[in-house]
């Protein structure tokens, strides 16, 4: 049986923890968000252990089956049509599809928009089933930046060359010619549909059935924006930008307000302490990867974790409290020097300290060596130095 209402979830893919001031960028305004996560906790590292959306969801949603058949009812609500057709389905009692479309022109209001339109419905569906849970899973933001034009011109300074026009999802390599105010520009078209998106989860977050529930909004995938070769949902090696996700949980009860939670967290764990929370411990699908952070909210403890390592499609990462080492596999050709930074101070990814850190390094590759090669328990079981957990 549940111990308490139904949760909500958000979970918005291509939604990139670096461009949100919760997580410290201050020139993008979202202040329903930042209202939202002065309410519950902020989890500072949650990494994607893969760049396929898809996936992410499932290891969120390793609960929800076990849930359900103690009772748990749940609504799903989504604009990607193989999200509503696919495994999350089976494992709610309804679906509405409110499919993202492309569009080569931005929207004349909000409720025109992909945005607008999917999260009317989440409201719709939420007001009028409020005995049931709702997950509201977006995909728009890699479909279409179709805000209307004063969201992204309130970006733009006086002597700023204008943003891109139009509404479509930019998707091209970064080379040393590419001309800086283009990226400037891509950057301020994302911002304003990030303000947008804002404006429309505000919205459902104030509604009435909303409240004294379980509340998860979270990333399950970022958007390169050009920091490291790559602007749009086209191939990158998981850099932070691709795979450092923003995740804030409200406690139905408002246990933990205001407070932020540094250490190491995968989809898989946040899916497990939903379970948790809301659902008396219904066992998960990720058990064997998962750890339920649900201590935090009675005696801030956790298990903590020492590493997580990414699988993604153009490379591996692996991630410690102290460092990011990043190993790109091209589609052709030998494999380039794996990448080596420095956490926290180098949020950006920015400088390659690999040639400074050689035993760093070294250590963290041969993890990713060993997970590459299909041996995942000695992967995530061989014990890391003092150094390369960032500890010394």
């Amino acid at each position: 049986m549940t111990r308490s209402a139904p949760p909500l979830l958000v979970t918005i893919d291509r939604l990139p923890a670096w461009m949100l001031p919760a997580y410290g960028c201050s020139w993008v305004a979202m202040p329903a968000l930042d209202d939202f996560a002065g309410r519950g906790v902020v989890f500072d590292r949650v990494i994607a252990t893969v760049d396929d959306a898809h996936e992410t969801l499932g290891q969120l949603a390793g609960w929800l089956a076990a849930a359900r058949a103690e009772g748990l009812e749940m609504t799903l609500v989504s604009d990607d049509a193989a999200v509503a057709g696919g495994p999350l389905a089976a494992s709610v009692a309804t679906v509405r599809l409110v499919e993202a479309r492309p569009t080569a022109a931005c929207a004349a209001t909000v409720e025109e928009t992909s945005l607008g339109r999917l999260f009317a419905v989440a409201a719709e569906m939420l007001a009028s089933r409020p005995q049931a849970g709702l997950w509201c899973h977006v995909a728009g933001l890699g479909v279409a930046w179709d805000a209307p034009e004063e969201f992204r011109d309130a970006y733009v300074d006086p002597e700023d060359p204008p943003p891109p026009a139009g509404a479509a999802v930019p998707d091209f390599a970064v080379a040393a010619d590419t001309d800086p105010d283009l990226l400037v520009g891509v950057r301020q078209a994302f911002a304003g549909q990030l303000t947008m998106l804002d404006r429309c989860l505000g919205a459902l977050l104030a509604l009435p059935a909303a409240r004294d529930r379980a509340v998860l909004v979270a990333g399950v995938r970022g958007l390169p924006l050009g920091l490291h070769g790559r602007v749009g949902p086209g191939p990158l090696p998981p850099y932070g930008e691709l795979v450092h996700l923003p995740a804030i949980l409200v406690d139905a009860s408002g246990r933990m307000a205001a407070q932020r939670y540094g250490g190491l967290v995968t989809p898989a764990d946040l899916g497990a302490t939903l379970g948790d929370l809301v659902a008396g411990g219904a066992p998960s699908a990720a058990a064997a990867q998962a750890r339920s952070l649900a201590g935090l909210f009675d005696s801030w403890s956790s298990p903590a974790r020492d590493r997580v390592i990414v699988g993604g499609s153009a490379g591996g990462a692996v991630v410690t409290a102290g460092w990011l080492l990043v190993a790109p596999r091209p589609p052709t050709g030998p494999r380039p020097a794996a990448r080596l930074f420095h956490k926290p101070d180098d949020f950006f990814d920015l400088c390659d300290v690999a040639d400074r850190c050689p035993a760093v390094a070294e250590e963290l590759l041969g993890v990713w060596d060993a997970f590459e090669q299909g041996d995942e328990p000695r992967a995530m079981s061989q014990p890391l130095s003092p150094p390369a957990r960032g500890a010394g």
